[in-house]
């Protein structure tokens, strides 16, 4: 069995947890005995705020996670627009870490996938910066 894994919450912080949401009245220590896949409230991408490519493909990522009931047409909108967003950049460093993540989430290490796109944020913003480009969105090209 792996170490446990405890996480502290604060009171009225939602967690969400194997498609569940989970909203403490009080400051709170969870700790996870086995496998679990979570997402701190802090993490959650809201719609509005996936302005760009890699935010999106979070946003995407995210509803695999948080809902089983929805996981299959997120894992199909994920199979289409990752060789759209693959297309969009040219940076060595980017194009292999969205393959890693999309293997990541192909294994069903979907909290990791989440969390090396938001290491990814600060790069696309300089590829962004540097290209000149208007941020795309890969959501209405996938559709």
């Amino acid at each position: 069995m792996k170490n446990p894994l405890k996480i502290t919450l604060k009171a009225n912080e939602k967690i969400y947890v194997n498609g569940a949401v989970i909203r403490t009245d009080r400051k709170v220590s969870l700790e996870f005995l086995n496998d679990v896949q979570f997402l701190l409230e802090g993490h959650v991408m809201q719609p509005e705020k996936a302005t760009t490519p890699l935010k999106q493909l979070y946003f995407i990522v995210q509803v695999i996670l948080m809902n089983p009931d929805g996981a299959a047409e997120a894992r199909e909108m994920l199979r289409r627009t990752l060789p759209l967003l693959l297309a969009c950049f040219s940076d060595e460093q980017m194009l292999a870490s969205l393959k890693h993540v999309d293997q990541m989430v192909a294994e069903g290490h979907v909290y990791d996938a989440l969390r090396s796109l938001r290491g990814l944020y600060t790069l696309e913003a300089k590829i962004l910066e540097n290209e000149g480009t208007d941020t795309p969105s890969i959501l209405t090209a996938a559709e």
